[in-house]
């Protein structure tokens, strides 16, 4: 019986001993973490981009978009820049048109929807690509960097309504698409789509 009762307190000394383990691992896990998130932060400091505030993000009536470019020629600098400006506002114009067309085509009678989706996002983007001949600067900045290179930055914006206003004509060139085409259901989505960039920043 002594033996039964010696072992008994052995095991529940051996449980406590584990718990207590247990405990210490995962402080000494927690101040490892803590350790090293200091010194990953420890001597630096944040650093705010160009360009950054809300009035140069999308909105709901137009696409903005910003970038740099670096190069020992200032001309060059400013090439590269607007030319990453551009790819980028590009980009968010086609996956936002997708999305509006998806959309469409979901709420209406379409006859055959994956060739309108199609021949849609082809004619969307002829359509960005002559806007981006016509988009507007709306921020530049300049810095001559310690090797006497340039960095240059550029902040850029295309108007929704245009881009609109460019669909609907190039539409109105294409009796197959005209036939599924609803041109103020189409507005009306893509103005929801938009306003949602609007709502991100509030």
């Amino acid at each position: 019986m002594l033996y039964k009762f010696n072992n008994l307190k052995s095991m529940s000394d051996m449980k406590n001993k584990g718990i207590a383990l247990a405990i210490i691992a995962m402080v000494l896990v927690v101040f490892a973490g803590c350790s090293s998130k200091k010194s990953v932060t420890k001597g630096a400091r944040e650093v705010e981009l160009p360009f950054s505030s809300k009035e140069f993000q999308t909105d709901k009536d137009n696409f903005r978009a910003r970038n740099y470019g670096k190069s020992p020629d200032l001309a060059t600098a400013k090439k590269i820049a607007l030319q990453n400006a551009k790819s980028e506002i590009a980009s968010s114009i086609q996956t936002t048109i997708k999305n509006v067309t998806d959309q469409y085509t979901n709420q209406r009678q379409v006859g055959n929807a994956t060739e309108f989706e199609s021949k849609f996002e082809e004619l969307s983007r002829s359509v960005v690509n002559q806007k981006l001949s016509d988009i507007r600067i709306i921020g530049e900045k300049t810095f001559q960097e310690q090797d006497n290179s340039y960095t240059y930055w550029v902040a850029i914006e295309i108007n929704k309504q245009s881009l609109i206003e460019g669909m609907n004509n190039q539409i109105g060139k294409d009796q197959k698409l005209q036939l599924d085409f609803d041109k103020y259901k189409y507005e009306e989505i893509f103005n929801k789509e938009m306003d949602k960039f609007q709502q991100g920043q509030q």
